[in-house]
């Protein structure tokens, strides 16, 4: 009997086990060692007093960039981004795209004195990019050109953090950091536990993930995210921009970097930060979701398989999203058949019927300990690294968040083969922002990689907006910043 028992705990161990590999996934696991010894290599080097500058050229300035802001309606949010932007670069070096703006974005940017394009008719916001890049004839007069979402809200060192990572000549991309913008709250609770959500995923899947993957000789990130990144010019004129029948820019503009060769994609969790306006309702979450994974599928279909690291990698990381995606579908009905089952059994004492099969198919044990437990790990190390406690609350029910993501990604696989997207864009629902949160205290992985300031340019200070125009979100912009949002396509 001692055996017997012995043998249903190792299955049971070795069961659980699987669990826990699909709900984390083996390339969380492999990536976020790599992303350890990354780290410790850096403050080793820190200690040593080794510093980053390796570039035998000049150092990039604020002067060499130029901002490209792609915009459809945005006239609640337009003039707190340029006055975020002006922090950075001149006024001169920032350009609006208002892409068939129905509103008064685009009169607003000019007034604020920054370069304006208006687009007729709808050309989506990558069309809108790619035709401001050509307009403004961005890659012959600047060194580097960074991206940003209408609704950004890069912080005070966004430039001084990323732009040396530059110094590295095989760097064409600088992966924008992204955080959640909190505050205002969201009126409702369903919407605060939405926002949380999001900012845990942006927090495993930066730190956990895509740390591990921009390591030098990693080089597998496989998104440089469209909210708030940079490129060099040199690389950027190769990228097919547009990339006809995608509903979304930065998945494809990533691809690219890989596929033409062009370079190293580097990102580090403390720099180049920004804040973005997340979702606060399920309808515009489920509507950016849906947005973003058939987005996904759609570039993978684009852009087909070649046997290199990257593409390695990306395969690995497929099957995990698929494979965890149909468990955690199933995970509920069949849980829900299980414990039915157990009921059964225990009411008759039939343990030799399929009811007792079914019982112990998928046991409460075991989804405590294979799903919920890891699963809220990483709601733990997520309410400490953004240092909110209340994730902790809202991170018992991010289970079902995850099955809601399951249902949406795969739901859109079969599209992204099936139809094409025109790119036609409709801005999502904005909370007007009436204070910036000040960006939380560098964590010991943030500020392993020591980032040498860069000289001030007079010209790049914040713009001085009207009384009237600024007294909410303009002033709150001196106290930090945010990484943006997706707009939402019909």
């Amino acid at each position: 009997m001692e055996y017997e028992r012995l043998g249903v705990l190792l299955v049971d161990f070795w069961g659980i086990l699987v669990i826990v590999v699909l709900i984390v996934g083996v390339s969380t696991l492999f990536w976020t060692a790599v992303g350890l010894l990354r780290a410790t290599g850096e403050l080793m080097r820190r200690k040593a007093g080794a510093g980053r500058r390796s570039a035998s050229g000049p150092a990039l300035a604020p002067t060499d960039v130029a901002i490209l802001i792609a915009a459809h309606n945005e006239a609640l949010v337009i003039r707190e981004t340029i006055a975020s932007a002006s922090a950075l670069v001149p006024l001169e070096n920032i350009h609006i795209i208002s892409d068939m703006s129905s509103d008064e974005t685009a009169s607003i940017a000019r007034a604020a004195g920054v370069n304006v394009l208006e687009l007729n008719p709808n050309r989506g916001k990558a069309g809108a990019l790619a035709e401001g890049i050509r307009h403004f004839d961005l890659c012959e007069r600047f060194e580097v050109v960074l991206l940003l979402d209408a609704d950004t809200r890069p912080t005070p060192d966004y430039l001084s953090t990323g732009l040396p990572m530059f110094d590295d000549p095989g760097v064409v991309a600088v992966a924008g950091r992204a955080k959640s913008l909190i505050h205002p709250h969201s009126p409702s609770w369903l919407g605060r536990f939405v926002v949380a959500y999001r900012e845990r995923l942006y927090i495993v899947v930066q730190m956990m993930l895509k740390y591990g993957m921009a390591a030098k000789h990693a080089n597998v990130v496989t998104i440089v995210p469209g909210f708030a990144s940079m490129y060099r010019t040199s690389a950027l004129k190769h990228i097919d921009v547009v990339g006809k029948g995608l509903v979304i820019e930065d998945f494809n503009m990533t691809f690219e970097i890989h596929a033409r060769k062009l370079g190293r994609i580097a990102f580090h969790p403390g720099a180049a930060v920004a804040y973005t306006q997340d979702p606060d309702s399920l309808r515009d979450y489920y509507r950016q979701v849906r947005r973003w994974t058939l987005g996904f599928w759609q570039t993978v279909r684009r852009h087909k398989f070649r046997f290199n690291r990257f593409w390695v990698n990306l395969s690995v990381h497929i099957f995990e999203l698929v494979s965890c995606g149909i468990f955690l579908l199933v995970l509920l009905p069949v849980f829900a058949a299980s414990l039915v089952s157990g009921y059964i059994v225990q009411a008759t004492g039939d343990t030799a019927s399929a009811a007792a099969w079914l019982a112990g198919l998928l046991p409460a044990e075991a989804v405590f300990l294979g799903v919920f437990v890891p699963d809220y790990l990483l709601s733990i190390f997520a309410a400490i690294v953004a240092r909110r406690p209340a994730y902790l609350l809202f991170g018992l029910a991010f289970p079902l968040m995850r099955i809601l993501d399951s249902a949406i990604c795969l739901s859109q696989l079969p599209k992204a083969w099936l139809s094409k997207s025109t790119g036609v864009w409709k801005s999502p629902s904005r909370r007007v922002q009436a204070a910036v949160e000040a960006a939380p205290v560098r964590l010991a992985l943030e500020a392993a990689a020591p980032a040498p300031a860069l000289p001030v340019v007079a010209a790049a200070r914040p713009l001085a907006l009207e009384p009237a125009a600024a007294e909410e979100p303009a002033r709150a912009f001196a106290a930090a910043s945010h990484p943006a949002h997706r707009a939402v396509v019909d």
